[in-house]
Formats: structure tokens, C-alpha cells, sequence
């Protein structure tokens, strides 16, 4: 998506701000706030410490919209600059590893770590209770480590998060790049892109302001 309108995404969000919370899912989360831009000076300095250029519709939305608040789910993890070093805050926010988003994400098509592991434990068969707790604690090891492993992440940002441990990120590096993807590796599905109607990929731009048009329609519609 090129040429992005964002002008009128705050003075909507305002909008937005009346409606009952209980209207639009995730609501409660963000309260319609929306953070002040960044300056192009902190977008510079936020590049340089990352050392990679973000997708340019997610770059105009920082600095012509929001460093974070009200959005999709609930709602954009905040930018935050501490002790002179730039990242993202929230419930998963720190989930994005700042020292590897200039790596290429690795995958371009859904993908699920978990997938190849073999099955819990059964404490039918063991004969004591030691023996099965010590088995199902070598079993949540391993999968620890073959589902959250970091490299399944590299070169993504996590933006927003559904409840329940489930969240969306966005790739900045690598094939994907400019693209949001689910991960839902909270109930061992894995990592898939989001796509449209047609089986599209899904830009930043277009997940925010989806987002912005189906909040719209449920704020107002009849209450239930």
C-alpha cells in the first residue's frame, strides 16, 4: 500500500473515544489513547539502534499518527526510549528481540515448531509418580525449547497481542518484509501469515486500518 492516508486516523480514534468499551474487543486494553508521533530525529535514532529501516507504512504511521495505543486487539504496543535505548512495551512487547530484527525472517510460508513433537507423557505409563513427573518435566524442556526457540522470530516485531498469549507481528527483514504475521505458538499452532479475502498478504497499513473501519461499523452498531 503506497501513498497511505493517515491524516484522519486520530480525529477517528477520537471519535472512537465515546463509544461504550464494551463495544469494540480490546478496548479496555488502549482506552482510544493514542501516543504522540515520534520526531524524525527519534525515528533516525531508532533505525540507527536497530540497525535496520521498517516497512515505510509502519514508518509514516509513527510519524505522522501514534508511537503506539489504540489499535487492533489490545491495542499497539508503545514505543518507549529508556536509559537512552529504544524498544516496544507492553503485554509481549519485549517479546521482539533488538538486536536481531536486521536478520531475515526465515519462513514464507506457516510454520509450526511444535509440530514434530512427540506426545506428553502418559502417567498410565509409568509407576510412580516421580518417574512421570520427571519424564513430563524433560518433555516441557524440550518443547520450550523447539517451540520458543528466538530463531523462529528473527527479523520481527511484536505489535499487538489478542489476550490468551496470542499476538501479531510484523516482519521487517528478509522475504516477508512489510507483512503481518500471527503468531499462536500459545496453544502449539505456530506461526502463519495474515492474509485476505484472496489469500493476499496483509500490510501493516491495511491490518491498522481494517481495524479502524470494523471498530467503526461495531461501534456503531445497534447494542446488543
Amino acid at each position: 500500500m503506497t501513498n497511505i492516508e493517515w491524516s484522519t486516523v486520530r480525529e477517528r480514534v477520537t471519535a472512537l473515544s465515546r463509544t461504550p468499551p464494551d463495544r469494540v474487543f480490546g478496548a479496555y486494553g488502549h482506552e482510544w489513547a493514542l501516543e504522540p508521533p515520534l520526531r524524525p530525529a527519534e525515528l533516525a535514532e531508532l533505525e540507527e539502534q536497530l540497525g535496520v529501516r521498517l516497512p515505510e507504512d509502519y514508518r509514516s504511521f509513527l510519524l505522522e499518527v501514534s508511537r503506539g495505543g489504540a489499535g487492533p486487539f489490545y491495542g499497539l504496543f508503545p514505543l518507549r526510549r529508556v536509559d537512552g535505548r529504544w524498544g516496544w512495551h507492553g503485554d509481549g512487547g519485549d517479546l521482539t528481540a533488538l538486536d536481531t530484527l536486521a536478520e531475515p525472517f526465515p519462513h514464507t510460508a506457516p510454520f509450526n515448531p511444535a509440530a514434530g513433537l512427540p506426545e506428553p507423557p502418559d502417567p498410565e505409563e509409568f509407576d510412580t509418580v516421580e518417574e512421570f513427573d520427571a519424564a513430563e518435566d524433560a518433555y516441557w524442556e524440550l518443547h520450550d525449547r523447539v517451540a520458543y526457540d528466538p530463531k523462529h522470530t528473527v527479523g520481527t516485531l511484536y505489535l499487538s497481542h489478542l489476550g490468551c498469549a496470542y499476538r501479531q507481528m510484523l516482519v521487517v527483514s528478509g522475504p516477508e518484509r512489510g507483512t503481518m504475521w500471527a503468531d499462536d505458538s500459545a496453544d502449539d499452532s505456530g506461526f502463519s501469515p495474515l492474509a485476505g479475502p484472496d489469500g493476499e498478504r496483509v500490510s501493516f497499513a491495511r491490518w491498522y486500518l481494517d481495524w479502524l473501519d470494523r471498530a467503526t461499523a461495531e461501534a456503531g452498531a445497534p447494542a446488543r
